[in-house]
């Protein structure tokens, strides 16, 4: 199957430093929040709590809990996130991050 114009763009950008450190720094935002958000599901799924019933305590729309929840790239904002995490008795904590240099 042939490549379309953007599958092409995007090979041709990802040639340069520039956009693949771009790249790299976005997609780890959304590794990120991708592993709070399944934390947050984990959590709730441990504890037997309906998405809706957990929408209810936190008093935001049941869909907005599903689609957050359900999405592939979800993009909540961080007072839903505490909110969510309140609600399932867990913290959300910020730590600062370990560098490779003092990994190695």
């Amino acid at each position: 199957m042939a490549k379309t114009g953007g599958e092409c763009y995007f090979e041709s950008r990802a040639k340069t430093a520039e956009y693949r450190d771009a790249y790299d720094r976005a997609r780890s935002s959304i590794d990120e929040v991708d592993r709070i958000v399944g934390a947050i599901e984990n959590r709730r799924i441990s504890l037997g709590m309906s998405k809706a019933e957990l929408a209810r305590r936190v008093g935001i729309a049941p869909e907005s809990v599903r689609r957050l929840l359900s999405a592939e790239l979800a993009n909540p904002t961080l007072s839903t996130v505490v909110s969510l995490a309140k609600v399932l008795d867990l913290h959300i904590v910020a730590v600062k991050r370990r560098t490779r240099k003092q990994i190695a």
